[in-house]
């Protein structure tokens, strides 16, 4: 089967798969009350506060005003009622990122040397991962930092195999972008950075210090370094630019920023200096640190980073009679890739021979999960389980490589997508929100901390 074929079928049954039942259901879903009044106050221009950086919500705000969407939901509370079709706007771009993400991993994981069956096969498992599917078809932030982060990582690949200059800014110009969703897409930043560091540091001992004069060397920080940094500010700026009106999150602000919004008490206040875009930038920088740091509240379905791994904690984020959404992952492949993920680390760590001959391709993915743990790691805040998927998605290719090792990969890979078909079929009730009896719904708690 050649690649045209293998992207054909990605294609198809990823956009059917986070399709069906779009729009369902038709009410607000865990935090799109956070991010729909979010969108609300983009289109009306009244200031708003966030821990997260703004592209993501202003990119589908943006896309949301192109299609004259009308801010008629208050989005106060899980469950409420949409009152008309306009909803279907804001969760679109979030379910097209999700469609488009497996293909991206295919992608990847053909730039890694891997085979196109191997491609496909982990390609598919991305496609069968209930997790993502749920995540993916509201109005949420995180299909599109996924596609952000991995697209990046797909143009820092092609620019180590084909030397292209071009695709390591655009690896820069989307690893910035990631990090303007969330600030945990650093680790995208991070990773290349890493590799191209020691990269320099072998360099170095060959050469001498006259290596960090290299044209190359400054390209290359340019390019990972200062481009994203530049993606990030400028997010940053039209979020203060755009938001010029009095609002909501006006009392997290200093009452110079105050003073920039029409509307509020400090705006005509002579004594209040005016900050320039270089201190509304740091100021609102500052301010989201503190509001995550300050995120210590418990609930019921948080979970710290240690558990995610095993998949112990899911979490509800809709509940109407006997119809739910859970966030749950699909166990075939969620289980099977912490088990390759614990095998190559054991690997790593014991055995002389295999650290010698060890493939750089493990020590790349490997290095790539690690880096989407640690911003996780000591972090007081409440903390979910999806905020594993990065580094899930480094782990499913992990276990790709570590079954393409393997003499009868293409058994096992059949195997595994077959088993991945049926559980995923087996807990789609619970990633679509459908109704489900009591007891259809007691088969599928298969652990009491799912509950």
């Amino acid at each position: 089967m050649n690649n045209k074929l293998y992207l054909i079928i990605i294609l198809a049954s990823s956009f059917f798969i986070h399709f069906l039942f779009f729009g369902s259901p038709n009410e607000v879903v865990f935090d799109e009350v956070w991010y729909g009044r979010h969108v609300n106050d983009y289109i009306n221009k009244t200031f708003h506060f966030d821990g997260h950086p703004p592209l993501g919500r202003m990119t589908i705000a943006g896309f949301a005003k192109v299609l004259d969407y009308k801010p008629d939901s208050s989005f106060q509370n899980i469950g409420e009622k949409y009152p008309d079709k306009q909803y279907l706007i804001l969760r679109f771009l979030p379910t097209l990122a999700g469609a488009i993400l497996p293909v991206i991993i295919y992608l990847i994981i053909l730039e890694l040397g891997m085979t196109p069956f191997a491609a496909f096969a982990g390609s598919m498992l991305v496609v069968l991962e209930n997790g993502f599917v749920a995540q993916s078809r509201l109005l949420l932030m995180d299909s599109s930092l996924l596609l952000y982060e991995f697209a990046s990582l797909l143009f820092y690949l092609r620019y180590r195999n084909h030397k292209k200059t071009y695709m390591l800014f655009l690896s820069g110009i989307l690893a910035g972008c990631a990090f303007s969703v969330k600030w945990v897409g650093l680790s995208f930043v991070a990773l290349p950075v890493l590799f191209e560091g020691l990269g320099v540091l072998f360099e170095m001992k060959r050469k001498g210090i006259s290596v960090l004069k290299s044209s190359r060397t400054w390209l290359t920080f340019t390019a990972l370094v200062i481009t994203p940094f530049i993606v990030y500010f400028s997010a940053v700026t039209a979020y203060s630019l755009i938001l010029n009106k009095s609002g909501t999150g006006d009392a997290f602000m200093s009452a110079g920023y105050q003073k920039t919004l029409q509307g509020n008490n400090y705006q005509n206040n002579p004594d209040i200096k005016t900050p320039n875009i270089f201190s509304k930038f740091y100021e609102l920088t500052g301010e989201m640190y503190k509001v995550n740091q300050a995120l210590t509240a418990n609930h019921p379905y948080a979970s710290r980073w240690y558990t995610w791994p095993s998949m112990l904690r899911p979490i509800y984020y809709w509940v109407q009679g006997n119809a739910r959404i859970y966030f749950i992952g699909n166990p075939v492949a969620w289980w099977a890739s912490t088990i390759a993920i614990i095998i190559s680390i054991i690997y790593l760590v014991f055995s002389i021979k295999v650290r010698k001959h060890l493939a750089k391709v493990s020590i790349f993915l490997l290095s790539g999960y690690i880096l989407n743990l640690l911003p996780f790691i000591g972090v007081k805040r409440i903390m979910f389980l999806y905020h594993y998927l990065a580094a899930y998605v480094f782990a499913i290719m992990i276990l790709v490589y570590f079954i393409s090792q393997q003499k009868n990969s293409k058994q096992i890979f059949g195997a595994i997508l077959v088993a991945s078909a049926i559980a995923f079929i087996f807990f789609a009730p619970l990633t679509y929100g459908l109704d489900l009896s009591p007891k259809a719904y007691e088969l599928r708690v298969w652990i009491e901390s799912w509950r």
